[in-house]
């Protein structure tokens, strides 16, 4: 396993704050920072969280929920800025975009970098809470596909000439480098399936990484899955939260609509033309051109082949986590066999037909 290791660290080094081991800190601590930078008192409870430690506070005397966030102490802080810079970014181009705000600390400033106990730099920030029902716990339904096609498009749109030192690092889920997860395949048991995930590398090796430079690019979100959307409760159809823009980078443009898409397909029903809609939506707002649309098949399943080689290579690292790590792991080899057969070409001409046919009506 050591050498093994060895071997994936050298092809895919960025993948080693996947590897990090938790960095919690006591409440009690948190509750002491919060207060000292921010003025804040009241009920702290911990919350979920990949990499940062996260805290959700009901203010004394009521008031609006927020979140602390204190980032990963293995985690560079240009890369928590980025992310603070593009929060800011969004706020100014599309104020009516349904993400979080950052709160000021006493000094006026969105970010503060702090010394916890053990003496570990992490920077430290305060959220608005966003309010809804996360979008796995909602019904799935095609009106609910349209707002989350057209929401990326706009936070797309909103992100737009967004520039920040840290958005050409070398992240893991970039589906740029895809083909650098090959390794990462050696924890498939099932030889059909990861024969079935290097055809998806394969494909994008051949045909799609030679067309990135002539792309669109832009920084982008790069993890619009269901986990990080809410929706109003009572209209479950509607987008109505955008959570965590940690995994952002600068890349082709439709980089993130592969990302949205991915986990929309439907693996049990018509795999094209739920990508071919998905796309159609996206477009409504903000058009795609030729090459992107042909582009596209192929970085879907790039980023499906991903899920499954990132997951596993990391629940086999982390058995304790390995539920939480794998919970997308199933329905993506459904996902990548369901788009295996298709073919670029086919996917570019029934966006061009979903784009010309009127939007369905749902239920």
């Amino acid at each position: 396993m050591d050498d093994l290791d060895a071997a994936i660290r050298a092809a895919l080094p960025e993948a080693a704050v996947l590897t990090a081991p938790p960095a919690p800190v006591a409440i009690d601590w948190a509750a002491a920072a919060l207060q000292r930078l921010y003025g804040l008192t009241g009920r702290l409870e911990p919350l979920t969280g990949e990499r940062d430690a996260n805290f959700l506070l009901q203010p004394a005397g009521g008031g609006a929920r927020c979140m602390l966030k204190l980032s990963h102490p293995d985690e560079d802080p240009l890369v928590a800025d980025f992310q603070t810079q593009a929060l800011l970014h969004v706020a100014r181009s599309d104020a009516t975009l349904p993400v979080q705000r950052l709160l000021p600390d006493r000094h006026g400033a969105p970010s503060v970098q702090i010394e916890d106990a053990e003496g570990r730099t992490r920077v430290a920030r305060v959220f608005s809470y966003l309010e809804g029902l996360p979008m796995p716990q909602a019904p799935r339904s095609t009106a609910q596909r349209r707002s989350v096609a057209r929401m990326l498009a706009r936070l797309d749109g909103a992100l737009a000439g967004l520039e920040h030192p840290a958005a050409a690092r070398e992240l893991p889920w970039d589906i740029q480098r895809a083909d650098r997860v090959r390794p990462l395949l050696v924890h498939v048991a099932d030889p059909a399936r990861r024969a079935l995930a290097e055809a998806a590398l394969d494909g994008f090796a051949r045909r799609t990484r030679p067309m990135l430079a002539g792309l669109r690019r832009q920084a982008i979100h790069n993890d619009f899955n269901l986990y990080n959307l809410l929706v109003d409760p009572a209209e479950p159809a509607c987008v109505a939260g955008i959570l965590d823009f940690g995994d952002m980078v600068h890349a082709p443009l439709v980089d993130d609509l592969a990302v949205a898409a991915s986990y929309h397909l439907d693996a049990q029903g018509d795999a094209l033309a739920t990508i071919a809609r998905f796309a159609a939506d996206y477009h409504a707002v903000a058009p795609l051109t030729q090459a992107e649309t042909f582009a596209l098949l192929d970085l879907v399943r790039a980023r499906l082949a991903m899920v499954v080689a990132i997951s596993g290579w990391r629940a086999a690292r982390q058995p304790g986590n390995a539920d939480y790590l794998m919970r997308n792991n199933a329905v993506s080899w459904a996902r990548l066999q369901a788009c295996a057969a298709l073919t670029p070409e086919q996917v570019q001409d029934a966006i061009h037909a979903a784009c010309r046919t009127p939007e369905p009506l749902d239920a």
